[in-house]
Parts: structure tokens; C-alpha cells; sequence
């Protein structure tokens, strides 16, 4: 996605004409087991390859790379507590999806801690409009979610 953008007239004043120079950055979400880096370069590659009308184009990568990062396999303990909890205070079976896997504390905590389970988890609630300019708490759900938690932990074998 584009996340910002430097060099483009406001709508009002726009038109059809040559602009020196205009930048943007991006921001791309890498899915498990993608290194960063090399991500980065293949990017590179590709957008500063045959650029039209002459144009030149430079890509330069953020200094924090991450990597994307994958879940390793859950202890039959913790699915239990996972799904014992889910059904306690949400009524159903635990839920799970993939989704964003670009969280570099999340790589840094399982180079740090190669054994550990990992629960990752938001307080996503019903029309919270993550990352949006409108994004808000969804207090009945974050209370569940807390509770979840708690109880997830208390499962944990000593």
C-alpha cells in the first residue's frame, strides 16, 4: 500500500503536465518464511527495471527490513486452554486466521525463545476498524478477550 507521497499537486490544482520529482512509500505485508531482505532486493530489481519515458527510478528499502514471520506448531495443551477459553466467554469453538505476518517482535521473540508457544491475539471486536482513522476499543469484547487471556495462562503446565 502507499503510505505517503511527495511531489503530487492537490486535486484542485492537478493536471496533466511533467513533474520533476515525485516519491512515494510503501508498505508491504510479507507472508511467513519470506526474509526481508531479499524481499527488498526483488523489489528493487523490479521497480527500477524499464521504467518508462526515460524516467529514472530509485528504490530505497527502510534500514528495519523485517521478515515475515510464521507460528510455530501450538502444544496440545495450549489448543485446549485456547479452545476451553474461546468457549467460555465467546460461545464457540477457538477461531483461528493468517493474517498480516510481517511482526518483527514477534521473530525477535521466537529467535529469543525458540521453545515458547505463542499466543497472538487483538482486541479486534466488531467494527473496530483496525488501523483506520475511526479505529476504537470495543470494550465488551476487550473484557472477554482479557478474561480469555487469563484463564489461556492459568492452563499452563508449570
Amino acid at each position: 500500500s502507499v503510505t505517503g507521497a511527495e511531489g503530487l499537486p492537490p486535486l484542485a490544482s492537478a493536471g496533466n503536465v511533467l513533474r520533476p520529482r515525485t516519491a512515494f512509500k510503501l508498505s508491504l505485508r510479507l507472508p511467513p518464511l519470506v526474509d526481508g531482505a531479499t524481499a527488498a532486493q526483488a523489489l528493487k530489481s523490479l521497480l527500477e527495471q524499464d521504467a518508462p519515458y526515460q524516467a529514472r527510478v530509485l528504490f530505497q528499502p527502510d534500514p528495519g527490513v523485517a521478515s515475515g514471520w510464521n507460528a510455530p506448531r501450538s502444544a496440545p495443551w495450549l489448543l485446549a486452554a485456547l479452545d476451553a477459553a474461546s468457549r467460555q466467554y465467546f460461545g464457540a469453538a477457538c477461531g483461528y486466521i493468517g493474517q498480516g505476518g510481517t511482526i518483527p517482535l514477534m521473530n525477535l521473540l521466537l529467535q529469543g525463545f525458540p521453545d515458547a508457544q505463542f499466543m497472538v491475539c487483538g482486541v479486534l471486536g466488531p467494527q473496530s476498524n483496525a488501523h483506520g482513522p475511526n479505529e476504537f476499543l470495543h470494550i465488551a469484547y476487550a473484557k472477554r478477550l482479557t478474561a480469555s487471556v487469563a484463564q489461556t495462562l492459568a492452563a499452563m503446565p508449570a
